[in-house]
């Protein structure tokens, strides 16, 4: 008891939460400096903070006229759509408008057709078909010709008209008259132009002359499918219409 009470005692004070404190000031302080060092390295470098701040400020506003500028646009490429829209439709009423007026046209030229048909001679009106217009056209070839022939019925269009017409070239070949049919004149390969119609119909024929013919006359005959009635018969005069 004696030896123990005898011994001196040693007591040691730690302060943990001092060091902490301090460490943490020390740390503070230090990323302090490395700011402000850092803000004078930019300042010395000619970086404006304030100017920045404003032109940062400036773009920003110019962003949002931008935006406004581009919702602007697309409402006028949408107001822009739907005009395109409208005008698709109204061009496509027109092009059925037009339509119409042509088939109106169409029916009306049928019907002047046929009044022009009235009054023809008497063959036509026994066969319901008359002539109305013949054109001999050239096509740049030698000795080849394009008949055009146009029929149209000479009493009021009942019904549907049936039969075929028939060409003949008559001329003078060799100091001889001569005659030539489709089959010669198309080598066999048509021998009649079939027509069946109510109100009229344009009929065209190729047809090659033979060499040394020199034509004069172009007669054509009209037939009816139905049997008892006369043919009617035409004679035009060789007349090449150049255009």
């Amino acid at each position: 008891m004696r030896e123990s009470a005898s011994k001196p005692v040693i007591v040691r004070t730690y302060a943990p939460t001092r060091r902490v404190v301090v460490v943490v000031a020390v740390t503070l302080l230090a990323a302090f400096a490395l700011y402000v060092i850092y803000e004078l390295g930019r300042y010395d470098a000619g970086y404006d903070r304030l100017a920045v701040a404003q032109q940062r400020a400036e773009l920003q506003a110019a962003i949002e006229h931008l935006k406004q500028d581009n919702h602007e646009l697309n409402l006028r490429i949408a107001e822009i759509d739907t005009q395109r829209i409208g005008w698709a439709r109204e061009q496509a009423e027109v092009s059925r408008t037009i339509g119409d007026l042509q088939a109106q046209v169409a029916r009306q030229s049928q019907d002047l057709a046929f009044y022009r048909g009235v009054g023809a001679q008497p063959a036509a009106a026994a066969l319901g078909v008359s002539i109305q217009r013949l054109r001999i056209g050239a096509t740049g070839e030698p000795a080849h010709f394009r008949v055009h022939l146009t029929l149209v019925r000479s009493v009021r269009a009942d019904d549907i008209v049936n039969g075929s017409a028939v060409l003949q070239v008559e001329g003078e070949a060799q100091g001889r008259e001569e005659s030539l049919g489709l089959v010669a004149l198309t080598a066999g390969a048509q021998r009649e132009l079939p027509y069946s119609f109510r109100y009229y119909q344009n009929l065209d024929q190729e047809i090659t002359l033979p060499p040394g013919l020199r034509p004069e006359r172009l007669s054509i005959e009209v037939r009816s499918s139905r049997k008892g009635i006369a043919p009617l018969s035409q004679t035009f005069m060789w007349n090449v219409d150049a255009s």
